[in-house]
């Protein structure tokens, strides 16, 4: 149950990244949903893989290289998806990204918060 809803709001955070920034687009709710899932994925089978690979370069610029990582998945993604989810270049990818992993803290946060206190 978490995990749903955790995708649900994930998609609806993607939805608030376009309405706020106009480089991101998504066509529909039902896009947001799969766009979310292919951003899932791709945080949790690349994601780390570049991780490691760029390692010495995070290193060097005391983790800001970690903010491209993220663009990159984000960009990833928005080219996976062709029409129903589109990134207009890479610095609209970095800012969507930012956006985007804000949303997912606060969803963090939020989802801990009130998981925690329905288990007690």
């Amino acid at each position: 149950m978490k995990i749903i809803v955790r995708w649900l709001l994930l998609a609806a955070a993607l939805l608030l990244v376009a309405h706020l920034y106009s480089g991101v687009k998504v066509s529909s709710f039902s896009a947001a949903l799969v766009a979310a899932l292919v951003l899932g994925l791709m945080n949790t089978l690349v994601r780390p893989l570049l991780v490691i690979l760029t390692f010495p370069v995070t290193l060097l610029t005391l983790g800001l290289f970690l903010f491209v990582i993220n663009a990159l998945m984000f960009w990833a993604a928005a080219s996976v998806l062709n029409d129903s989810f589109n990134v207009a270049g890479f610095g609209a990818a970095l800012i969507g990204s930012v956006i985007y992993s804000l949303c997912g803290m606060v969803i963090d946060v939020a989802m801990e918060r009130l998981f925690s206190r329905s288990e007690l």
